[in-house]
C-alpha cells in the first residue's frame, strides 16, 4: 500500500504540504499497479467510456461545446477527439473528451459518501498522452524526457486517478456542503496528469494543492429548480482546469502548501465547515476493482436497480393481462441517497436534465415503453410527451429503508438496492421486486462483460464502416496487443472527416 513518511515534506519558505496532498503525491510516484484485476476491469473502463462519447455525438447539444475556440483551427502534435476532425491543444481537448464521455451519464459509477464517475478522469488522461506522444514522436522540444505512452500506461494512470477520486469520496460528501463531484476529477485528473508531463513528486504535490485551490464548482445545475445541461459537461471542464494547472506549473508555478488546512483561507473553513477529510483505506487498486459499470441503462445510478424492478414487473403485468395504464401507485423502498438526489414526484420535468435524475420518470417510461434509450430524455421524445408516463411518474412515491441505506456504504456490499411495489386499480398487490445490485456491479461483473462490450459495438457502429468496428472490438478483445499500443496511434482508430 502507500508508503506513509512521519513527516510531511516540506514546501519552500518553511510552510508544510498537508498530508492528505503529500500522500497522493506519493501514491502517483512510489506505487505499483500490480493488480490484474485492476488492469482488466480499466481495459472494460476504457472501452465503455470510448463508446459513451462517440454515443454522445448523435446529440446536437453536446456537438455544439465541441471543438476549436477559433474555428478551423489546427494545433501542432494536437490531441485528436474521437469520432471528429479536431485537433487541439491538450487543455482544449480535455474538455472535449471529458464532456463527450460524461454526456449522457452512462459511464461508470462511483457510490459512497460523495457519488461520481470515476472515468470522467480519462478526459484529462487521453489529452495529455495523445499530446505528449505526437510532440515526442514529432522531435525537437521533449516532454517527460520523451517517453511513449502505451495503453497500458493509460490504464495504470486510470486506476490510479478512480483510486484518489474513489478513497476520498469514500467517507467524504461535497454534496451536503453544496460542491459537485468534479472536484475530485479535477483533483485526481492533476495528480496522474502531472507525473505524465514529467513533473516530479514536489511538482505534483504544487499542482495537487493547485487543484484544491481553484473555484469549486456548487451542485446547483445537477439539482431543482436548475438541473440543466451544464451537469453534462462539468467534468470535461475538470479536466480541463487539471490539465491546464499541470501545465502552469511545469512553466515553474508554485504550489499552496497548507491549502486545505490553513485556518479561516483554506479548503477545511471555506468549503467544508471546518471538517478534516476522512479516510477508510490507504491508496491502492480498490476503486477501480469494485467500480459500478453503467451496463443496461443511460440513467443516474441510483435508480439503475429500480429501472431493472421495473422491467421484470412489465413481465408480471403482461402475465397477468394486465399493462401501465391499470396502476393506480407505485411505492419504491430505497436508500438514502436516490431520495436526495433523484426523487422528483411532483416536480415538473423541465427538460432532458430533470428526466434523466428523476427516478420517477425513468421508471414510468420503462413501464409504459419496457424501454429507456437516451432520446426518451428529450423535450420532443415520445415519453416526455406521454400523458401515461407523467401519470405513473406522479403517482410513484420513495421511502427509505435504513438496511438499504447501511448496505449502500458496507464496504463489502456496496450495494444500490430498490424494491418497488405496484398497486393495481382493482386492488391487486403484484410482488415487490427487490433488486440489491445492478447489472454492472462487482458481484455481477462476469454476467456484465458479454453486454459491457456489446454496448461498446452499438456505440461505435454508427460512426465507422462494419469492417472498422470489427477491428475496433477484436483490438479490445485482445488485451496483449491493446497493451502495448501507443496511445496516438490508437486514438487515430478514431478520427473522423467529420462527426457522423
Amino acid at each position: 500500500m502507500v508508503s506513509k513518511s512521519s513527516t510531511t515534506p516540506a514546501a519552500s519558505g518553511g510552510n508544510e504540504f498537508d498530508k492528505e496532498i503529500a500522500d497522493m503525491a506519493d501514491y502517483i510516484h512510489n506505487y505499483k499497479i500490480d493488480s490484474d484485476l485492476a488492469i482488466d476491469t480499466a481495459r472494460m473502463v476504457f472501452l465503455d467510456t470510448i463508446g459513451c462519447g462517440l454515443k454522445a455525438l448523435e446529440f446536437p447539444q453536446c456537438r455544439s461545446l465541441l471543438g476549436p475556440v477559433v474555428p478551423g483551427t489546427q494545433v501542432p502534435n494536437g490531441t485528436r477527439v474521437p469520432g471528429t476532425p479536431y485537433v487541439l491543444d491538450p487543455v482544449l481537448g480535455a474538455f472535449n473528451i471529458g464532456a463527450m464521455i460524461r454526456w449522457l451519464d452512462f459511464n461508470d459509477c462511483w457510490l459512497a459518501a460523495e457519488w461520481g464517475h470515476p472515468s470522467d478522469n480519462m478526459g484529462a488522461i487521453l489529452s495529455a498522452a495523445d499530446y505528449i506522444n505526437r510532440t515526442n514522436s514529432a522531435g525537437g522540444e521533449k516532454i517527460n524526457g520523451g517517453k511513449i505512452f502505451t495503453v497500458k500506461d493509460i490504464l495504470e494512470g486510470m486506476v490510479k486517478a478512480h483510486e484518489i477520486q474513489g478513497c476520498i469520496a469514500l467517507e467524504n460528501s461535497f454534496n451536503k456542503v453544496g460542491l459537485d463531484h468534479v472536484v475530485l476529477v479535477k483533483v485526481a485528473s492533476t495528480a496522474v496528469v502531472a507525473q505524465m508531463f514529467g513533473l516530479n513528486e514536489q511538482q505534483t504535490r504544487d499542482a495537487i494543492s493547485q487543484a484544491w485551490v481553484d473555484g469549486q464548482s456548487m451542485r446547483t445545475y445537477r439539482h431543482s429548480p436548475n438541473a440543466m445541461s451544464r451537469k453534462s459537461w462539468a467534468a470535461g471542464d475538470a479536466c480541463e482546469r487539471a490539465v491546464n494547472l499541470c501545465l502552469k506549473v511545469m512553466r515553474g508555478e508554485q504550489g499552496v502548501p497548507s491549502v486545505l488546512s490553513t485556518p479561516v483561507w483554506g479548503f477545511y473553513d471555506v468549503n467544508f465547515g471546518g471538517k478534516k477529510f476522512e479516510f477508510q483505506r490507504p491508496y491502492g487498486s480498490y476503486v477501480m476493482e469494485n467500480v459500478l459499470f453503467k451496463v443496461s441503462y443511460p440513467a443516474e445510478f441510483h435508480s439503475q436497480t429500480a429501472i431493472e424492478a421495473a422491467q421484470r414487473l412489465n413481465k408480471q403485468l403482461k402475465e397477468m393481462g394486465k399493462g401501465p395504464e391499470d396502476i393506480e401507485a407505485i411505492t419504491n423502498r430505497t436508500h438514502e441517497a436516490c431520495i436526495r438526489i433523484i426523487d422528483k414526484q411532483f416536480k415538473p420535468m423541465a427538460n432532458y436534465a430533470d428526466r434523466d435524475h428523476c427516478v420517477q420518470y425513468m421508471c414510468a417510461v420503462m413501464l409504459v415503453f419496457n424501454r429507456l434509450e437516451a432520446s426518451d430524455y428529450t423535450d420532443d421524445s415520445e415519453a416526455a410527451n406521454s400523458p401515461l408516463v407523467e401519470s405513473l411518474r406522479q403517482s410513484m412515491k420513495c421511502v427509505e429503508d435504513p438496511q438499504f441505506t447501511r448496505d449502500y456504504h458496507d464496504p463489502e456490499k456496496r450495494y444500490i438496492a430498490n424494491a418497488l411495489t405496484i398497486k393495481l386499480k382493482d386492488g391487486t398487490l403484484l410482488q415487490e421486486e427487490v433488486v440489491d445490485s445492478p447489472l454492472g456491479h462487482r458481484l455481477r461483473r462476469d454476467e456484465a462483460k458479454p453486454e459491457i462490450l456489446a454496448k461498446y459495438k452499438r456505440h461505435i457502429e454508427p460512426h465507422f464502416a462494419q469492417e472498422h468496428v470489427k477491428k475496433l472490438v477484436d483490438l479490445g478483445n485482445d488485451p496483449e496487443t491493446l497493451y502495448k499500443m501507443p496511445v496516438h496511434e490508437y486514438m487515430d482508430l478514431y478520427v473522423k472527416d467529420k462527426i457522423l
